[in-house]
């Protein structure tokens, strides 16, 4: 992970990174809503994000940055990045060319499955 980035300094100290100096990138399809998968970002990583028009990200695993499609071709065209009300997290709207997940699916959401959550009514009283 890079210690020097040309991150904004203005939007470098809005940001409240974990330990590991990340914040949480939830990525979301710009049109639809549909929220594609979650990565982790440190203040290059964003840089890079904010500048280029593609999103990257930082590899936990690998310990290397990423730009999504580089290797499998399934791009991110980033639309808008937002930061949410605590600063620890970054809404990067693209638009998805080809699968988000690693696993060929569309999104990183449908391997795992739903979980089975009681469907709530917001009409009903606790």
């Amino acid at each position: 992970m890079s210690t020097m980035s040309s991150l904004a300094p203005e939007i470098a100290q809005q940001l409240k990174r974990d330990e590991h100096g990340l914040v949480c990138a939830v990525v979301q399809q710009h049109d639809s809503g549909e929220v594609l998968m979650v990565g982790w970002m440190d203040d290059e990583a964003l840089h890079r994000t904010l500048t280029t028009g593609r999103a990257t990200y930082w590899s936990r695993s690998r310990g290397e940055y990423w730009r999504k499609g580089d290797t499998s071709g399934h791009t991110q065209h980033v639309k808008s990045v937002a930061l949410d009300c605590d600063g620890d997290v970054v809404l990067v709207r693209v638009d998805q060319v080809g699968a988000a997940c690693h696993t060929g699916t569309r999104t990183c959401f449908e391997a795992g499955g739903d979980l089975g959550a009681v469907v709530g009514d917001a009409g009903q009283r606790p």
